[in-house]
């Protein structure tokens, strides 16, 4: 590529609010040597650089600590709300890839230079086993919000960037890995598998309600008990006679889901969640929540990863899918799998389905049905032919 740096070129000065922010507040307040950027920085990092920046007349005198501080940790708490903590664990995680290559490389990771991020872009896509290309553009937006934390700002239309990623989706790209759908016949013999013991109960509900729900991991173990208690939820599950009705909070504002009752005890979300609740005594706070031993339950809620865990788990052992490989078949099932389970097992009005999963468009529901009828719409008869 015309102009590509060369590792040994000489650093450029670095912004000041990035470099103060980065390199010294950051240090004074973890202890961490200057220049350790294997961390996104919380905003109390920028929000020092800025105190420590010379007096202009044009600004207004920094406020005193005593009144700084409350509002920093206000200002972080809400930073940190702005996005869930998978996307969070996420973004760290492709920050400190990003400058564990630079240093490999002989480059610096900050500041923000598109001809480094291009190279680095380029050795992605070279390496064996090759992320996918989504895997790729989740990383180029964790680099973006890693500079934009720092006080920097990273051009993604820059030739050096656009260009370069262009090529690799041309090059590289393929359609999107699907996980297996998990349908009622299989929902019903991984129930078969728990025990009835709280974990079983805990476990049972959890798939119930995720599967008719059409829940993701997140939205599953993020709901509480009731409306609004506790800080870290993302929705709340309330209990009536013929249903539970969700309340999610989500990207792009409050969305309700209602799940009915099943045909049977045994299937029944809303009689699984029930036992679950009256048994396990919860009335406040988290509603999926960890186990110690056997019978204490914590005020902890599970982690995301549980779910994943819970799908692999009992579909090996209920026996789905035989004729894969071990290794296949876990990476064949994940929470996923519950979602695209019930768009592709309700066999009702398309609408009903887009609205329960959340999807703002048809063509989003669409990919999540493996057994949708794809030629019922025969345009070529239609046509005339």
């Amino acid at each position: 590529m015309p102009g590509m740096i060369q590792p040994a070129a000489p650093e450029r000065p670095s912004n000041p609010v990035a470099a103060s922010g980065n390199d010294g507040a950051s240090a004074l307040k973890s202890g961490k040597p200057a220049g350790d950027h294997s961390d996104l920085p919380d905003i109390i990092d920028v929000v020092l650089a800025m105190d420590e920046e010379p007096p202009s007349p044009t600004r207004r005198s920094p406020a005193s600590p005593s009144n700084v501080d409350p509002l920093v940790e206000t200002a972080r708490s809400y930073a940190r709300a702005a996005r869930s903590e998978a996307t969070q664990r996420a973004y760290a995680a492709d920050w400190r890839h990003f400058a564990s290559w630079c240093r490999r490389s002989g480059f610096q990771p900050l500041p923000a230079d598109p001809q480094v991020v291009g190279l680095y872009l380029s050795a992605c896509a070279s390496t064996s086993p090759r992320p996918t290309v989504s895997t790729l553009e989740r990383r180029l937006s964790g680099l973006s919000q890693g500079y934009s934390q720092r006080g920097d700002r990273l051009d993604r239309r820059d030739p050096h960037i656009a260009e370069v990623f262009a090529g690799i989706r041309r090059k590289h790209g393929r359609p999107p890995a699907q996980k297996e759908a998990l349908l009622a016949e299989d929902i019903l013999a991984m129930l078969e598998t728990l025990p009835h013991d709280l974990r079983g109960l805990r476990d049972r509900a959890i798939l119930l309600v995720g599967f008719a729900g059409g829940l993701r991991r997140s939205e599953i173990v993020g709901l509480d008990a009731g409306v609004d208690q506790t800080e870290d939820g993302n929705g709340w599950a309330e209990l009536f006679d013929n249903g539970v009705l969700i309340t999610l909070r989500g990207k792009t504002g409050w969305r309700e889901v209602e799940i009915g009752r099943g045909s049977a005890d045994r299937s029944c979300p809303v009689e699984a969640l029930r036992t679950w609740m009256r048994l396990a005594r919860i009335a406040h706070g988290p509603l999926f929540r960890r186990i110690r031993g056997q019978k204490t339950v914590e005020d902890s809620r599970l982690n995301d990863r549980h779910i994943a865990r819970l799908v692999k788990r009992t579909a090996f052992d209920a026996g789905l899918r035989p004729d894969l490989p071990e290794k296949e078949r876990e990476r064949l099932f994940s929470g996923h799998s519950l979602r695209a389970g019930l768009a592709s097992s309700a066999e009702v009005d398309e609408r009903f389905v887009q609205k329960q999963l959340g999807h703002t468009s048809a063509e989003m529901t669409r990919r999540y049905q493996r057994r949708r009828d794809r030629f019922r719409v025969n345009l070529t008869r239609a046509s005339g032919l």
